[in-house]
């Protein structure tokens, strides 16, 4: 009995007010929102499991509505923490040192290095596999966390992929037990 995983990238997103964690969606990330609720409202979706920030669980929230399920906070799909801070950063600032990361694993700018934050988000995305065998899960998640539990289980997906995703982003991930067996990008 396979497990899929719906890896849902967040959409867009402000960086111009609050922090992190609390930054929510612009208008076309949640039109975009709408159109995720479209695309998998009939994929009999079991279980919703997001990132704590705002705008992970926006994405998927009415989609989680539409199927009647509650959504589950797993702190530990949070998005890379690039500083010891919990600001925002600009793109111009965060693509150099993702570059970076991917380049350097143990790199890191007073947050976590690459290698630290692999290890936090497939640790999650196992024990999700286990605890929620045979199920259809949506995860609301963000680019680099979902590079790296994609890159985990299949190394084509690392820094060009990365910078190639969009937002938001949709890829199904088919699973048999811990195995991946397929991926499939379901966003256009």
């Amino acid at each position: 009995m396979s497990t899929y995983i719906y890896m849902v990238r967040h959409g867009e997103s402000p960086k111009i007010e609050g922090n992190e964690r609390t930054r929510g969606l612009t208008e076309k990330g949640k039109i975009d929102a709408h159109k995720i609720t479209e695309l998998l409202k009939d994929e009999e979706v079991d279980t919703f499991i997001s990132s704590p920030y705002s705008r992970a669980v926006l994405t998927i929230e009415e989609l989680a509505n539409f199927c009647g399920k509650e959504i589950l906070v797993y702190e530990d799909l949070k998005e890379i923490i690039f500083s010891n801070e919990d600001k925002i950063l600009p793109d111009k600032e965060v693509y150099p040192i993702v570059e970076l990361m991917f380049t350097d694993p143990d790199f890191s700018l007073n947050g976590e290095s690459k290698s630290d934050c692999q290890s936090r988000s497939v640790a999650a995305l196992k024990k999700i596999l286990k605890e929620f065998k045979g199920h259809k899960i949506v995860i609301g998640t963000h680019s680099a966390v979902m590079t790296l539990m994609m890159g985990y289980f299949d190394r084509q997906y690392g820094y060009e992929f990365l910078m190639k995703t969009s937002k938001p982003d949709v890829y199904r991930m088919e699973f048999n037990n811990e195995e991946l067996i397929n991926i499939q990008r379901l966003w256009t």
